[in-house]
Formats: C-alpha cells, sequence, structure tokens
C-alpha cells in the first residue's frame, strides 16, 4: 500500500456516529481490557504513540493469535519463530521494505510483546485490492462472499457515507464515478480481515489481537460488521485511536485521542480536481 499516511488521516475525519455508544479510555485502561474473544485495535498507520499503545494493550492481553492488516497470508507464514526474536530478521522475512507501510521499528514492539501468538496476515496482495476497484468485491473475494456479507448491496444512505469517506480520504481528488470502486476495495479488504480472524480463532481459540487502521476497526462497517456476519457469536471489542477529538460518538467500543505524528501535508501528493 502507498500514502498510507494520509488514507486513514482522512477517514478517521470521515467517520460519523454509528449509533451505539463508545466510551473514551486513557491508554492506561489497554493494560486491563475486558475479557472477549477478539480485541480489534485501530490506527493511524504512522502514528508511534498509537503503536506503543497496541503493544501494550497485546502485552496485556497476551493474545493465542495476532491479525496484521499490514501482512498477506504469504508474508504472516514468513513470521517463524527463528524470525521473530531479531528485528532485522523479522523485517527481511516479511520483505517490509517493499510493502509501503511505515518503518517496522514502529511495529516489531507489537510482535515482540506476544512472542508465542501465531500470526495471520489479514491483507491482500495489491493486484486484488485493485480487481475489486474494477470487478467489485465479490468476483475476487471467492466463494465465501456471501458469508462475510460482501453479497449484499450496500443501502442507499450507506453507500453515499461510504463514498463521502473515500473522498476525504483521498483530499477530495477523486473523480465520482470511482468512489463506488473504492468503496468495494474497502469492503473487499474489510472481509479479508474479518476471515483471518475467523481462521486464527479457529486455529488457536481466543483472544485474538487484530492490529489495523481505524477505518477497518469502526463497528459500523469494518472488519467487525464482517464478523458479526460471518460468525456471529464471536465477541469483539473495538478500539479507535484519534488525532484530535472525534466531534461525533465514533463507531467504536472504546476510543482515545493521542498527540499527532509529525508529517508533511497529505493532500501535497494530489492534484485536486
Amino acid at each position: 500500500m502507498t500514502q498510507v499516511n494520509f488514507i486513514f488521516a482522512g477517514l478517521a475525519a470521515a467517520m460519523l456516529a454509528s449509533g451505539a455508544q463508545a466510551a473514551e479510555i486513557g491508554a492506561e485502561a489497554l493494560a486491563s481490557l475486558p475479557p472477549v474473544d477478539v480485541v480489534v485495535l485501530g490506527e493511524v498507520h504512522d502514528n508511534p504513540v498509537h503503536h506503543a499503545n497496541q503493544a501494550r494493550a497485546v502485552s496485556a492481553l497476551t493474545p493465542r493469535a495476532l491479525v496484521f492488516e499490514m501482512l498477506t497470508p504469504a508474508q504472516a507464514a514468513r513470521a517463524t519463530p527463528a524470525a521473530r526474536g531479531d528485528a532485522a530478521a523479522l523485517e527481511a522475512a516479511l520483505g517490509w521494505a517493499d510493502s509501503g507501510w511505515p518503518d517496522f521499528a514502529l511495529y516489531y514492539p507489537i510482535f515482540a510483546a506476544a512472542p508465542e501468538a501465531a500470526v495471520y496476515g489479514g491483507g491482500l496482495p495489491r493486484g486484488d485490492v485493485r480487481r475489486a476497484i474494477a470487478e467489485g468485491a465479490v468476483a475476487v473475494f471467492g466463494d465465501d462472499a456471501a458469508a462475510f456479507g460482501l453479497a449484499a448491496p450496500l443501502p442507499e444512505d450507506e453507500q453515499a457515507l461510504r463514498d463521502e469517506g473515500q473522498q476525504a480520504a483521498h483530499c477530495n481528488a477523486l473523480p465520482a464515478e470511482m468512489l463506488p470502486g473504492m468503496v468495494e476495495a474497502q469492503r473487499l479488504r474489510d472481509a479479508a480481515l474479518a476471515r483471518a480472524v475467523v481462521r486464527a480463532l479457529a486455529g488457536n481459540g481466543g483472544p485474538v489481537a487484530v492490529i489495523t487502521g481505524n477505518g477497518h476497526a469502526r463497528k459500523d462497517w469494518g472488519l467487525p460488521a464482517a464478523l458479526a456476519v460471518a460468525a456471529p457469536d464471536v465477541t469483539l471489542l473495538s478500539i479507535g485511536q484519534f488525532e484530535e477529538a472525534p466531534e461525533d460518538d465514533p463507531p467504536f467500543d472504546r476510543w482515545l485521542i493521542t498527540a499527532p505524528a509529525e508529517r508533511d501535508d497529505p493532500c501535497a501528493g494530489f492534484s485536486v480536481q
């Protein structure tokens, strides 16, 4: 993935209340989360504080499995016990340098916080994501698409909100006709994360910790929504991390505010239409 800095900063700004009451917490609360099957730990990808908070939560949870948005299943298979003991070795094994994600030093403490946990990849190859933009999520996901809620068309109001979110995430620079395809790609990635969680639970039991951007962690239409369709009996807690106070109740069970990361103008690379 490229341009990760601006994408989820924009999505965070576009998030709207889902009707559920979220509770603001401090970072200390991450060390004593309630017992559930799955804890989804959101982030703004380039914010070091968010990753430190995730590592703190993972250390306290001692999860049986970790699911990363940043890894495909093929990459996750290379996170062997031998490689995980050394940051440089693991970075090389995962091919992180060519992934487009922020510095691996931000993410390694999360791996180190649960050295015995199985590692699962909830990400997809870039080609699959691009195909979803043109062909739709169902065509790319495969036979289980309906089981994860992909076969049902979005209600008009939700489609409009998602279109708006994608536009905001891309600095209002996308042609309107591209927005539905971008939403399809987002739906595909939510479902892929949910599928990885189902596999992690089946193979290891809970708890499972998920490391992902805030856009996938939101409960109204992110990974939690896809998982609720596929595995309705699974209990889940979703945590969002923000760099400024949201205007409305954000669609998470818990959320916290941190200092913003230092970054260049995320919209500088766009030519706004």
